[in-house]
């Protein structure tokens, strides 16, 4: 069993998609509903138990069929991976239990789509061959187009066609790569291809940076990097909450590829080919970041507000991604887990907004008052604070570690100006929304319930984001430890087999 736990945390996604479109299940929702709430607890524990795994044992690797690379399907499970799995799982159990209370419902096969994209972001962590990454992609992105559209109305299908062309055109442009880093090195396997990049030469060497140029463009489209980035605000706004709540994690899957192909295969020790992205990865970064603060500061609802902080938090951690020493890869990977959490609990706070306020929805303009203004109130205090960078909470704690760093690494010259004015420009957006949703109203609120299941996966990811300032030295080793992995590679024993 244990030498199958791998494998697990894409396998239990894919059953209970499986089981939630057989007829007898899919015609009871009520059915599919548990079985989602069932298979997310799971998923935690399972992620909880990989990571304790593999941070006590080392890097754990799975061919599948025990079939060795290059001929099979190769799984790694190491600490940036399990963390990410874990994160992944965190927020599938709050967007599971807050679409439960009647999102599910607006649209067919809901519960099984969630499913069927947390398998694709689960194996695109846990891939070690890069031709796996992108057929996990692939998986991710078909679920996402249909949820993406859940519920149906023009807003959503203007953001749906915009994204799924870009995505298309990038997958076409993953292929060219592929195609071309398989011509140069002779495989797709990430630790064959660290191994020999400092071994290309001559031709192969020119063929073999335009394919990692090519990833580059690949992975920035899917962090939304400029000037890839225009697909995700219109997409992330026109989302149902709990939809776009999972979709803040799917940025940091660019970040995790440009991290393991950039920062690893074509890192320091990549000969030639060393660090072939960083001039253009940092005054991407930079753009992107600023960029992302005039989009904030010019937000006109707190989902456009929460999809632009995407987009500032993206920047964020290119900034890191573009200085690729152990300390600021580390800052990065806890500053990736406080945002992911921090913007979904956005997301979905503005959900419970929308259905209190009528037409009026989440804009920032004076509206019907609130049902709950006290508990809404103090749910976007809580958020607002994590997402400005405010102590105690766990923003603080991640911005002062990507500070340090860059003044550790001598950037901070380069850093810390768009890291402080994206914190003053998170910091007078959201007073603003908090003051024009919560206080300037009119006519009489309207009394609406809110399900015990929506306060539950908000509640879900609340608890994350204290057990990140609690467990925050623990954190904070378990992340430096897997930024000393990473940038070292993956050192791998397989198990014996074919």
């Amino acid at each position: 069993m244990f030498q199958h736990v791998v494998i697990l945390p894409i396998l239990l996604p894919l059953l209970a998609g499986a089981l939630m479109v057989i007829p007898a299940v899919s015609r009871n929702m009520v059915l599919q509903r548990r079985l989602g709430t069932v298979a997310s607890v799971l998923a935690v524990v399972l992620a909880v138990w990989l990571l304790v795994l593999v941070d006590h044992n080392g890097t754990q690797a799975y061919a599948v069929g025990e079939w060795k690379p290059p001929f099979g399907i190769l799984l790694v499970a190491d600490r940036l991976a399990t963390l990410l799995l874990l994160l992944t799982s965190v927020l599938l159990l709050a967007v599971q239990l807050f679409a439960s209370a009647g999102e599910d419902e607006r649209g067919r096969f809901f519960q099984p789509l969630l499913m069927f994209q947390v398998m694709g972001i689960q194996g695109a962590f846990l891939t070690g061959d890069i031709f796996n990454l992108f057929v996990f992609f692939e998986v991710l992105l078909i679920a996402s187009y249909a949820l993406l559209i859940h519920g149906g109305g023009k807003a959503k299908t203007a953001a749906s066609l915009h994204y799924v062309i870009l995505n298309l055109a990038g997958s076409a442009l993953f292929l060219f790569a592929l195609g071309i880093l398989y011509g140069t090195f002779g495989t797709l396997n990430m630790a064959d291809m660290q191994a020999n990049a400092a071994l290309i030469q001559n031709d192969d060497l020119y063929l073999a940076k335009v394919g990692a140029l090519l990833l580059l463009v690949v992975f920035g489209l899917k962090a939304a990097m400029l000037p890839l980035h225009f697909w995700l605000p219109k997409a992330y706004a026109a989302a149902p909450a709990p939809v776009a709540a999972l979709f803040a994690i799917m940025t940091k899957i660019g970040i995790y590829s440009l991290w393991r192909v950039h920062s690893a295969i074509f890192g320091e020790h990549a000969g030639a080919l060393a660090n072939v992205a960083l001039p253009w990865l940092w005054p991407m970064a930079w753009l992107t970041l600023a960029l992302g603060v005039v989009a904030v500061l010019a937000s006109q609802s707190l989902r456009a507000l929460a999809a632009n902080l995407v987009i500032v938090s993206v920047g964020s951690l290119l900034l890191m991604v573009a200085n690729p020493a152990q300390s600021t890869t580390a800052a990065g990977l806890y500053y990736l887990v406080h945002s992911t959490l921090a913007t979904a609990l956005i997301f979905l706070i503005a959900g419970l907004i929308m259905g209190q306020r009528g037409k009026s929805e989440d804009r920032f303009v004076r509206g019907r008052p609130l049902a709950h203004p006290r508990l809404l109130g103090g749910l976007f205090f809580i958020a607002a604070l994590a997402l400005i960078g405010m102590p105690p909470f766990s923003g603080f704690i991640g911005k002062a570690l990507m500070l340090s760093a860059a003044l550790d690494e001598g950037v901070a010259g380069w850093i810390w100006p768009p890291l402080l004015l994206s914190s003053l420009a998170a910091l007078l957006v959201l007073s603003r929304a908090g003051s024009s949703i919560f206080w300037r109203s009119r006519g009489r609120a309207v009394p609406v319930t809110i399900d015990t299941r929506q306060l539950a996966g908000i509640g879900v990811l609340l608890v994350a984001l204290v057990l990140m300032v609690v467990l925050a030295g623990w954190l904070t080793a378990f992340t430096d430890r897997a930024a000393a992995d990473l940038l070292a590679g993956m050192q791998l024993v397989l198990p014996e087999g074919r």
